[in-house]
């Protein structure tokens, strides 16, 4: 009698959706808090765009270090330990009451956020078969968009009961459950009990690296060389898809930060109304990277090249994003949400970008590759923030809005020109 094959890598998946979304969480709550914040503690636009951008000071820099992290140490036990830091820094922001703490705080998260993104590629790459890569990452990915897309307006409502501080409590304490959770349930495929033979073959047949454990017992570690590291930065079809990060996070980190200051400030909007306007352009990217990830995949089953079916809505989504600059030429605030729609629904379009690390990246570097390509994607989020401080303190925000849309089109020119063939990089002896 044939063994009936499984399907625990879908419950893997939502594990890992779930966890981007209190990661996001974690990250943009700061935004909501931002206006009453600011007030209250008589912070300067400049000093809010340093605030912003604190989580991503460490976050970038410790990109490298914890792509090694992921490569090395056991996903089960090393996820949830993160989990259960930076929840308590988020929480501990709720009794902040000056601007270095905050600071310290958000750069704190940053420090235990960042080797989140290259530990989600390997359990994917460990979970999936090729063809279906482009898809789980692009559910796991909506995470982020579809997760603050209904949790915006629910920020909004809390803060307007218990005021930003206790915004930052209650998100801090989710995150500790959540630690708990991870612990009791996650496995790697060939450690998980009641998982079948026929899905494992099913994974490992199509690509899936089944056997890319960390820290394998038995067998002796493989030490980090020095080596390692400028292998993943000498290809410049690696510098491609970083630079192109960096481009879409500029995009990504905008929303995350100063759109919903935008809408009240700028835009005149009131608290909780912005709250629900801000949730339309996070769902029109959750639409775009599904749309992206499921149609990329189905390009790849029907026998499409790579650079048909991953670049092409990529390329699509990065040149849509300049749209945000649109904004700029209306009173309307109907066509502010629209522009602002159309620009966030690119970006989930291109943001299946994490394929291309998957597909590219040396075997046994996948998670030091991550690393790299998260590291010069977070240092738009070091940038932006700081950035856009500056360009606003005068009271205009369209310098801003021309900045955003035109980091956007310089990731349209690398995913197009700079990348070249997709396939995965094989190191010369």
């Amino acid at each position: 009698m044939l063994e009936k094959s499984t399907k625990k890598r879908y419950n893997i998946l939502a594990m890992v959706f779930f966890t981007v979304v209190i990661n996001y969480l974690d990250r943009s709550n700061i935004s909501v808090a931002a206006f009453a914040l600011s007030d209250e503690l008589e912070l300067s636009t400049v000093q809010m765009g340093y605030i912003f951008s604190a989580f991503a000071w460490t976050y970038a820099i410790l990109q490298i270090p914890g792509g090694i992290m992921a490569d090395k140490i056991k996903t089960r036990f090393l996820y949830p330990i993160l989990m259960a830091f930076w929840s308590i820094a988020t929480l501990i922001q709720g009794v902040a009451n000056s601007f270095l703490l905050l600071i310290g705080l958000r750069a704190s998260i940053g420090i235990f956020e960042a080797p989140s993104y290259p530990i989600n590629n390997l359990i994917v790459t460990r979970w999936f078969p090729d063809n279906e890569r482009a898809s789980a990452i692009a559910v796991y990915t909506s995470g982020q968009y579809l997760g603050l897309a209904f949790l915006t307006p629910v920020l909004t409502w809390i803060q307007s009961q218990m005021g930003w501080r206790g915004l930052f409590i209650v998100s801090g304490i989710i995150g500790l459950v959540w630690a708990l959770v991870w612990y009791i349930f996650y496995r790697d495929p060939k450690e998980h009990k009641s998982i079948s033979q026929n899905e494992l073959k099913h994974i490992a047949d199509g690509g899936g690296l089944i056997d890319l454990k960390s820290n394998v017992k038995g067998k002796p570690k493989e030490k980090f060389e020095m080596s390692d590291l400028i292998q993943v930065f000498k290809y410049r079809k690696l510098w491609g898809i970083y630079i192109g990060q960096f481009c879409l996070g500029a995009t990504a980190i905008f929303f995350l930060t100063w759109f919903p200051t935008y809408l009240v400030k700028y835009r005149g909007l009131d608290f909780l109304q912005s709250g629900f306007l801000a949730s339309i352009p996070f769902l029109a990217a959750f639409a775009g990277i599904l749309l992206s990830g499921f149609s990329s995949d189905y390009l790849v089953k029907k026998g499409y090249s790579n650079e048909i079916a991953r670049k092409g809505p990529i390329v699509i989504g990065m040149l849509l994003s300049t749209a945000i600059i649109g904004a700029n030429y209306t009173e309307d605030n109907t066509l502010v949400i629209l522009f602002l729609a159309i620009a966030f629904f690119g970006n989930g379009l291109a943001s299946i970008a994490w394929v291309f690390v998957s597909l590219m990246a040396p075997k046994n570097l996948i998670g030091l590759t991550g690393g790299a390509f998260n590291f010069i994607g977070g240092l738009s989020a070091v940038v932006v923030p700081v950035v856009i401080g500056y360009l606003v303190k005068d009271g205009d925000f369209k310098p801003a809005l021309f900045f955003i849309g035109g980091v956007a089109f310089l990731g349209f020119f690398c995913y197009t020109f700079v990348i070249g063939k997709v396939e995965r990089i094989v190191p010369k002896s």
